[in-house]
């Protein structure tokens, strides 16, 4: 029989109370207005476990160790880009029979989230420090600096790697980590500047 509901710690008190004055499953029940199967119950706990607190270990229990919960973090810290059929695979050689949604859920409840990588431009170490330079030696300058400039963009993209649509796990205000974002480059042919 599966348990409706579980009663105030108060009203097991109390049960534990008339019963120790002597008072018998049935009378009690009538009192209380609660079921006699339900005394008996709460009586039995009593016994058993000494307290009429509610125990730890009810619901249903987790599919993951914390473990393995930390490996999962670790290796997507590491390789954001695995997917979760890819870490499902890695749990089942250990003898970890999971789903990918349970890997996804338990990666989203520790706040990593599969997105969409930014795309960035790709840019050798040298490109990289040379437009550090250029930001910080032009960081105090006016608005009206800014205004006088004319930025560019390359509309059209080409990506390294497949070009199927692959994820990252990230969390939250990560995304332009470099390990988060896919580099891109200048299209070769005939693009527009916007």
């Amino acid at each position: 029989m599966v348990k409706s509901r579980e009663w105030s710690r108060k009203t097991r008190e109390e049960v534990i109370c008339l019963h120790r004055k002597g008072n018998g499953y049935k009378k009690i029940a009538k009192m209380l207005n609660i079921p006699r199967e339900t005394i008996g119950s709460i009586i039995r706990k009593f016994k058993a476990k000494g307290t009429v607190e509610t125990l730890p270990g009810r619901g249903r229990k987790k599919m993951l160790t914390t473990t393995a919960v930390r490996y999962l973090k670790r290796r997507v810290e590491k390789s954001p880009r695995v997917t979760a059929e890819e870490l499902r695979k890695d749990l089942s050689d250990v003898g970890t029979e999971v789903s990918a949604q349970t890997i996804r859920r338990t990666l989203r409840n520790e706040g990593l989230h599969a997105r969409t990588p930014r795309r960035t431009p790709l840019l050798s170490p040298k490109n990289k420090k040379s437009r550090l330079q250029y930001a910080k030696s032009h960081v105090d300058k006016p608005q009206k600096f800014c205004d006088s400039v004319l930025w560019t963009d390359e509309t059209k993209l080409e990506l390294f790697g497949p070009m199927d649509q692959r994820y990252v796990w990230r969390r939250k205000n990560k995304a332009y980590e470099e390990k988060n974002t896919l580099p891109t480059v200048k299209h070769g042919g005939g693009s527009q500047s916007g």
